[in-house]
C-alpha cells in the first residue's frame, strides 16, 4: 500500500523548472538601437558599393588582397544575416501603438518585398568559386541588392541630424564620388577589353614605365571619367564604335547628374533660406521701407544693428510661429523646458500651480532692445510687465543719465502694473525709467495673456493679488482707504446686479406667462372663427333668397325651418 503511494507521487510530481531562454527584444523603428544598427549596416552596403566593382575591373586589386577580401566578405555577409535577424524583431505601428508580437512580425515581414531583396542578396553565389576560381568577384554582385538599408539610414540621419543641409551636401557628394568611381572602373574594363594602348582614348600600355602601377592605373581611370562627367572636355576622341558608345552613355549620364547636383544644391539653399527667414525677421523689407520713407541715417543704423545683432547671435523673436505645427501639450512642454525656470524666478508667480506657469510659458514674448534703447518710461500706462533673461537694464532719472539701480538677467519688474489691486496709489501707471544698457533679451507677458489665463484659475488669482498688496505694502504704495472704499463700491455693484438678475428673472418669468396666456387665446379664437365658418356655410345667398320669394310662401316656411335647424345644429365635430 505504502509502495503504490509512493509510485503515485512520484508520477504525479510537478517536472523540475526549465530554464527559461532569454528571447531577443523587440526594437522600435524609431529608437535608438534600431538607428545604431542602420548606422553599422552603412558599411557592408558601402563596402559592396565600392570595391566590389572596383576588385571586378582591376585584376591586380584582386589577385594582390585575397586574404583581407575573403575575410571582408565573409564578414559583411555576417552583418546581412544579423540584418534578417534584426528585421525579425523589429515592430511596426498600428494604429499608433508598437506591435510587439514576433509573430505578427515576422509574418508582415516575409510577405514584403524587403524580404525577398534581403533572401536574394544572401544566396551563396560563392559556391561557384569552386568552378571558376576565388578570383572572380562578379558572382557577388547580388550584395547590391541590399542597398535600401544604405537609403534608410541616410533618411533617418538626416531627421535626427543637427546639420541636415549639410548633410544632404555630404550625401550628394558621395553620390556623385560614387557614380564618378563605377565609371572609370567600367571606362578600365572598356580598355582592357579593347586592348590597352591600342589608340589615344584607351588606357595606355602597362608597358610603358609608370602605366604598370596599381594607384596609377585607377587615378588616371577616374580622371579620365571626371573629364567626361563633367563635360569639361579634353579628353581625346573615340575611335572606335565601343568608343562612342561609352561617351554618349557618359553625356547623357552627365547630364541629368548636373540636373540632379543643380537640383539638390537649389533644394539646399532654399531650406536655407527658409530656415533663415522663419528664426529671423525679414530685414530687407525694412530697409527698404525706411529708404523710402527717407528715415534719417542713424536711426537706419540702429535698425540695421538690431537685426545683425539677432543674427549673429541667433536670437529667436518669434518662438510662437516656429512651434505652431506643434501639437499643443507638446509645444507646451517645449516652451516649459525653455522658459519656466526664468518665469519661476518671478516672485508674485512662485507657489502657484504648475498648469498655470504652463499656460503662462506660451504666452511669454521674447524681445531684444538695443544699447540705450528705453524698455518703458516713468508715466507710461503700464500694460505688461518684463522678465531680463540675457543683459543689464538701469533705472536712470529723467535725465536718461543719472543710475539708480541695474537689473540682471532673472530680475523683473512691472508686474503690479498688470495686476489690477484696489488701492494701488500709482494706478497702472509706470514709476521708473528703465534703459537697455546694452543689448538685452527680455521676455514680455502682457496683461491680456495674464487675465486670459487667470480667468480659468480663480483661486490662482486670488493668491497673485494677495502677494500684490503685500509688496505694494512695503513700498507705502497701498491706499488702505482707497482699498476699502473699492472694496465697498464693488460689493455695491456686485449687490445691484445681482438685484438686477433677479428683476431680469422675474421679467423673464411674467413674460414666459404671458406668452402662455396669447397662445392659448390664439387658439380659443381660431376655434371660433372655425365654428363661424362652418355655421355661414349653410346660409343662402341673396340670389338664392329672390328666387324663393318669387316661387311663393309655401317654400319659404320651409327653409326658415331647416334654417333654424341647421344653426341650432352648428358645425360638424371633427371625426
Amino acid at each position: 500500500m505504502s509502495q503504490d503511494t509512493k509510485v503515485k507521487t512520484t508520477e504525479s510530481s510537478p517536472p523540475a523548472p526549465s530554464k527559461t531562454r532569454k528571447s531577443l527584444p523587440v526594437l522600435d523603428p524609431s529608437g535608438d538601437y534600431y538607428y545604431l544598427w542602420l548606422n553599422t549596416m552603412v558599411f557592408p552596403v558601402m563596402y559592396n558599393l565600392i570595391i566590389l566593382v572596383c576588385r571586378t575591373c582591376f585584376p591586380d586589386l584582386q589577385h594582390g588582397y585575397l586574404v583581407a577580401w575573403l575575410v571582408l566578405d565573409y564578414t559583411s555577409d555576417l552583418l546581412y544575416l544579423l540584418d534578417i535577424v534584426v528585421r525579425f524583431h523589429t515592430g511596426f505601428l498600428e494604429q499608433g501603438i508598437l506591435v510587439v508580437d514576433k509573430g505578427r512580425i515576422s509574418s508582415r515581414y516575409v510577405r514584403t518585398w524587403s524580404f525577398l531583396l534581403d533572401l536574394a542578396s544572401l544566396m551563396p553565389t560563392d559556391v561557384v568559386y569552386l568552378r571558376l576560381g576565388p578570383h572572380t568577384p562578379t558572382l557577388r554582385l547580388n550584395r547590391f541588392l541590399r542597398a535600401p538599408r544604405l537609403f534608410e539610414a541616410f533618411d533617418r540621419t538626416e531627421t535626427r541630424t543637427a546639420y541636415p543641409n549639410a548633410f544632404r551636401i555630404a550625401k550628394l557628394m558621395l553620390y556623385i564620388f560614387v557614380v564618378i568611381h563605377w565609371n572609370s572602373c567600367l571606362y578600365f574594363a572598356l580598355s582592357r577589353y579593347l586592348g590597352f594602348g591600342r589608340d589615344a582614348w584607351v588606357y595606355p600600355d602597362p608597358a610603358r614605365p609608370g602605366f604598370e602601377r596599381l594607384r596609377r592605373q585607377y587615378l588616371y581611370s577616374f580622371y579620365f571619367s571626371t573629364l567626361i562627367l563633367t563635360t569639361v572636355g579634353d579628353t581625346p576622341p573615340p575611335a572606335r564604335e565601343e568608343e562612342y558608345l561609352f561617351m554618349v552613355g557618359d553625356f547623357l549620364l552627365a547630364v541629368m547628374g548636373f540636373a540632379t547636383i543643380m537640383g539638390g544644391m537649389s533644394s539646399v539653399i532654399y531650406n536655407m533660406n527658409t530656415a533663415d527667414a522663419a528664426f529671423y525677421p525679414d530685414h530687407g523689407l525694412v530697409k527698404k521701407y525706411m529708404k523710402l520713407q527717407h528715415v534719417n541715417r542713424k536711426l537706419e543704423q540702429r535698425v540695421i544693428d538690431w537685426y545683425q545683432h539677432l543674427q549673429i547671435n541667433k536670437k529667436i523673436t518669434n518662438e510662437i510661429a516656429i512651434l505652431q505645427h506643434l501639437p499643443e501639450r507638446l509645444r507646451a512642454e517645449v516652451a516649459v523646458s525653455v522658459h519656466l525656470s526664468t518665469l519661476s524666478q518671478v516672485q508674485i508667480f512662485q507657489n502657484c500651480e504648475a498648469s498655470l506657469l504652463e499656460e503662462l510659458v506660451l504666452k511669454l514674448q521674447p524681445q531684444t532692445y538695443s544699447p540705450g534703447e528705453y524698455v518703458c518710461r516713468k508715466g507710461d500706462i503700464g500694460r505688461e510687465m518684463y522678465i531680463v533673461r540675457e543683459g543689464q537694464l538701469a533705472v536712470v532719472a529723467d535725465d536718461g543719465i543719472t543710475q539708480y539701480a541695474v537689473l540682471g538677467a532673472g530680475l523683473y519688474f512691472g508686474e503690479i502694473s498688470i495686476i489690477n489691486i484696489k488701492g494701488n496709489m500709482s494706478g497702472n501707471r509706470r514709476t521708473a525709467n528703465i534703459k537697455s544698457i546694452g543689448y538685452s533679451d527680455l521676455f514680455c507677458l502682457s496683461k491680456e495673456d495674464l487675465r486670459e489665463v487667470l480667468s480659468e484659475y480663480p483661486q490662482a488669482q486670488t493668491i497673485m493679488e494677495e502677494k500684490g498688496r503685500e509688496i505694494l505694502l512695503k513700498m507705502n504704495k497701498l491706499d488702505m482707504n482707497a482699498e476699502a472704499a473699492e472694496i465697498a463700491l464693488q460689493e455695491a455693484t456686485e449687490s445691484r446686479l445681482q438685484g438686477l438678475d433677479q428683476q431680469l428673472d422675474d421679467l423673464q418669468t411674467k413674460f414666459a406667462r404671458l406668452l402662455a396666456e396669447l397662445e392659448s387665446s390664439a387658439l380659443k379664437i381660431a376655434y371660433r372663427v372655425e365654428r363661424l365658418e362652418w355655421q355661414t356655410r349653410e346660409w343662402p345667398m341673396p340670389e338664392d333668397l329672390a328666387e324663393a320669394d318669387d316661387e311663393g310662401e309655401p317654400g319659404e316656411g320651409t327653409s326658415k325651418d331647416e334654417e333654424g335647424r341647421a344653426m341650432q345644429e352648428g358645425p360638424p365635430g371633427p371625426e
